[in-house]
């Protein structure tokens, strides 16, 4: 059903997409935070994904995790850790193995979320690890994004700097889009697979 890999030339093609729906940026703990949260807890599969503020020379220290992505369908969460840190409310979403973490190549922002405080993960789904059983090479998420939904996402935000004071809405809008588009991504790999179905909130 899907192609093995996809050339940048078609990618290019192809409509762009981008999360249409609530962002919502956390950088406090308090009732906020306890609202997304308590939002999160009612679905079965939200996105998943981490920002760092990029190192651009050998000698920079190293920033470690910034930013925190839990998307559903209609509404992201944005925590901006090292302001909010992990609570033990945050901390039951990361080890419940009934809410699946959908994100790519997950085991690198679990390390960088455990120096915020200890959770023993569950629940998480690593594209790139189940693209392989439905034939798929192409292992960045732009390019799943591409064979897998046949949509263009945006990666120009990627480097810029996830601990600015405040975050643009470009900034906004492409880590939102990064952890929904993860959710999307694995909600159509299990609609076009015969033997399991859809899971849906």
């Amino acid at each position: 059903m899907f192609v093995d890999s996809i050339a940048p030339e078609m990618i290019e093609k192809l409509p762009k997409a981008s999360f249409e729906g609530e962002i919502v940026v956390i950088d406090k703990p308090g009732k906020e935070m306890d609202h997304a949260i308590r939002y999160l807890k009612t679905k079965k599969i939200i996105g998943f994904d981490t920002e760092s503020r990029p190192c651009f020379s050998a000698g920079q220290p190293q920033y470690g995790t910034s930013l925190l992505q839990l998307s559903g369908a209609e509404k992201a969460f944005l925590f901006r850790i090292k302001l909010t840190g992990i609570n033990d409310k945050l901390r039951a979403i990361l080890a419940n193995p009934e809410i699946l973490k959908v994100g790519a190549a997950v085991t690198d922002d679990i390390r960088g979320l455990k120096k915020f405080g200890n959770f023993k993960e569950a629940g998480f789904v690593d594209l790139q690890k189940v693209v392989g059983d439905y034939g798929i090479k192409d292992k960045s998420v732009k390019k799943m994004a591409a064979i897998i939904l046949g949509v263009k996402i945006s990666k120009t935000q990627q480097l810029s700097n996830w601990e600015a004071e405040n975050l643009s809405e470009s900034q906004q809008k492409y880590a939102a889009t990064d952890a929904w588009v993860c959710r999307a991504m694995y909600q159509k790999l299990l609609g076009s697979n015969k033997t399991e179905e859809q899971i849906d909130d």
